[in-house]
């Protein structure tokens, strides 16, 4: 590969010997193209490609759809397994189920065969399962779990964060309700983590935007505060201040999530301190804002921030107050 012609390129040439509009394996590039791991690397690097899932490329400029990710799936997955877990609820369109950058970290794809077969390679992550006929539909030639078994599958996992954002995020897709979600949790006595997907069920609402609302939701429930309204809008005499990711009306109380992609610039950080401000002067609101380190990691403090909240939310109410004093940081069990 001529790396110097490409320097300085948009888009790769008519010329490049693999498919310009749809995926292609590790495999292809070596075979018909001879590109190695570096040279794939590199053009990944540059912005030439992207890599899907672990094993696949496909030109950076293709745009992201169901079709996409089913292509990219079929080259690495035999006809007859059945992809499940996280990539089964990246393919129904809840890409968030995923890690952030875990095609980067090249996570394996969760997929099972018949019993008897596993496969035998570092690309899937495979096995074997309990599947009824009605667990499993088909989405553009691949065997998946349907969005509901997708959702029991992801909410029995170790980590209640885990389980409860990947929930959220299905139950986003509108393909099943919350009744039915929790209806059909029985069945799965007896399996591992049941007893975490048992408890975070209650708590799932599809209005979390991205995980780490969800996580914030979790741990507003955890410090025992009044039930929280996941994108709350904050209206003062009719008029419509903000949309809050997490607030409460008695409190006067909200929380947000300032993630880096959508509230790091010093313009999104400015627009993000008008709007809080004007909640506060129209509509007497208290609103904390949570980054990364406050929700995750050995020194996430969201629970302290939360209490410090609440506390001055009703100092400022005084005796208009409604709700209980918080209680002591309730952990859910696993």
């Amino acid at each position: 590969m001529n790396k110097t012609a490409l320097m300085g390129e948009l888009r790769l040439p008519a010329s490049f010997s693999l498919p310009l509009d749809w995926p292609f394996s590790y495999r292809d590039a070596m075979t018909e193209a001879g590109l190695d791991s570096r040279d794939l690397q590199w053009l990944v690097t540059q912005g030439f490609l992207r890599r899907p899932i672990k094993g696949v490329y496909v030109v950076a400029s293709v745009p992201d759809s169901i079709e996409l990710r089913c292509a990219c799936l079929r080259l690495v997955v035999p006809p007859d397994a059945v992809i499940v877990d996280r990539h089964a609820g990246w393919l129904h369109g809840a890409e968030m189920v995923l890690a952030p950058n875990e095609h980067l970290d090249l996570a394996p794809i969760t997929a099972f065969l018949p019993p008897g077969r596993r496969l035998r390679n570092t690309l899937a992550d495979s096995g074997e399962r309990q599947l009824r006929g009605d667990d499993i539909v088909e989405v553009n030639g691949l065997r998946v779990t349907t969005p509901i078994r997708t959702a029991w599958d992801l909410g029995r996992n170790r980590w209640t964060e885990r389980s409860l954002s990947s929930m959220d995020q299905m139950l986003r897709l509108g393909a099943f309700s919350k009744e039915e979600l929790i209806a059909g949790v029985p069945r799965f006595r007896g399996m591992r983590w049941v007893t975490v997907l048992r408890t975070m069920v209650t708590y799932v609402d599809g209005r979390a935007e991205s995980p780490p609302e969800s996580v914030l939701r979790l741990r507003w429930i955890e410090v025992n505060l009044p039930t929280p309204t996941p994108q709350f809008e904050v209206r003062a005499g009719g008029e419509f201040l903000a949309r809050l990711d997490l607030a409460n009306d008695d409190m006067r109380m909200g929380a947000e999530y300032d993630g880096a992609e959508w509230h790091s610039s010093p313009e999104q950080q400015a627009h993000d301190r008008q709007r809080r401000q004007l909640c506060e002067d129209r509509a007497g609101w208290l609103i904390q804002a949570f980054l990364k380190e406050n929700l995750y990691g050995p020194r996430q403090n969201a629970e302290a921030l939360l209490r410090a909240t609440a506390a001055e939310a009703r100092r400022r109410l005084g005796s208009r107050s409604v709700w209980p004093a918080p209680s002591p940081s309730r952990r859910v069990s696993t």
